[in-house]
């Protein structure tokens, strides 16, 4: 079933989708994955947005980042004691709305980057996740415990896999775009080389054809952070009472600094001091302002997400390689069957994914004969960039979109 907007059309704010209730589809049968199993008995959390025409060929499927869910848009029937919105500048961005709003919520919408009023946008929680989609959280249908440490490894591809099951499902066959930021965009770069008859454009903001050696590094030492945790118990903490916020806390902090920029830290936080007016000699406790924002975004981050999803998201994304994967090490050669349209956005400040990776993606499609289009935007803030500066990227978006979209 394919599931709408909650409120008439009449009764919404204007540029918002609403109030959306996330939805949940079983899949008919296993998913194949790269390391050679199957998963059995796979449910995928979606939303939708916007009205399906009768053609169908108005479908943008939007793909989250690492620690993104389904809810992409509006407001959550039932907001979450935690919202996925609690990055940089999340409180003063949002006010008391935040934990309810959908994490690219000013990108969707009447109006917006992916314009409902034109489009059908379609968001999943993606396979691995802990948010509605069968991950490692989720119950093993052979031993009726949860999967643990005894789900697959997985890859962006088999996160692509997925998603074309579930659309399958819902009778949709071709997509107007793919779009999506970070570990998203690799999922809609993945869908533009599998299945390159069946997507028309590929929006990807601030990603990368692989990840750099330095980034791949700091997911290691986030993912050993977890791992060497007591409380993760080789990953069969479920119902022991017990689980490894110490070192999914520490994963949240690291994870998030590679995420900001050295200009965004010094401007916001500087060398303040945090609860007094000089020092207080601690080891234990927080002195500097920044200090005490990281323990803030652990804190926030822990009680809505799980160590094991982050541990197999992590080794995913790191595993992700174009060039390796399907052109023998060749990118030129990985995209020689592309067939969409590519809009590429990065930021000045992104160390993470440098706008290098997304020059070299633009040099790799046109050295293929395919049409790519690129664009940096100079920006303080570093990776959340993609998801800060949403007003510098709605127009070129949607130019882009509307060069070849439904009428």
């Amino acid at each position: 079933m394919i599931a709408r907007m909650t409120e008439p059309a009449s009764t919404l704010a204007a540029g918002s989708v609403g109030t959306i209730e996330t939805q949940y589809l079983d899949l008919p049968g296993p998913v194949r994955l790269d390391c050679g199993r199957e998963l059995h008995q796979v449910r995928v959390a979606y939303e939708t947005y916007g009205a399906l025409s009768s053609q169908r060929d108005n479908v943008i499927l939007v793909c989250h980042a690492l620690s993104g869910d389904a809810h992409a848009a509006g407001f959550a029937k039932a907001p979450p004691l935690q919202g996925t919105r609690d990055g940089f500048g999340a409180e003063d961005r949002d006010g008391l709305t935040g934990k309810g709003l959908g994490w690219w919520d000013g990108m969707i919408g009447p109006g917006k980057a992916f314009d409902t009023d034109r489009f059908f946008v379609v968001s999943t929680n993606l396979l691995g996740g802990c948010r509605g989609t069968t991950g490692p959280s989720s119950i093993n249908p052979a031993t009726g415990q949860p999967y643990g440490p005894d789900f697959p490894v997985i890859t962006v591809t088999d996160m692509v896999r997925t998603e074309r099951a579930f659309l399958d499902a819902l009778g949709i066959e071709r997509l107007a775009a793919v779009a999506g930021g970070s570990l998203g965009g690799m999922q809609a770069f993945e869908w533009a080389i599998l299945f390159p008859d069946q997507v028309d454009a590929v929006v990807a903001i601030a990603s990368t054809h692989a990840l750099q050696p330095q980034g791949v590094a700091w997911n290691a030492i986030a993912r050993d952070a977890i791992m060497r945790d007591p409380a993760w118990q080789g990953g069969r903490y479920y119902g022991t009472g017990r689980a490894p916020q110490a070192g999914m806390g520490v994963a949240r902090m690291v994870g998030h600094i590679t995420y900001l920029s050295a200009l965004a830290l010094t401007e916001r936080f500087g060398r303040r001091l945090q609860f007094a007016d000089d020092l207080r000699y601690t080891i234990t406790e927080p002195e500097f302002a920044i200090e005490s924002y990281l323990r803030h975004q652990a804190d926030s981050f822990v009680r809505r997400f799980d160590a094991n999803t982050y541990l197999y998201l992590s080794r995913a994304l790191t595993y992700f390689d174009l060039g390796r994967q399907y052109g023998g090490g060749s990118l030129t050669r990985a995209l020689e069957g592309v067939s969409a349209r590519t809009l590429l956005i990065a930021f000045s400040s992104d160390w993470l994914y440098p706008p290098s990776a997304s020059r070299e993606m633009q040099e790799a499609l046109r050295a293929a004969g395919k049409p790519a289009e690129f664009h940096v935007i100079d920006a303080p803030y570093g990776h959340d960039c993609f998801l800060l500066e949403e007003a510098r990227q709605i127009p070129i978006i949607r130019q882009f979109l509307v060069q070849r979209g439904p009428s």
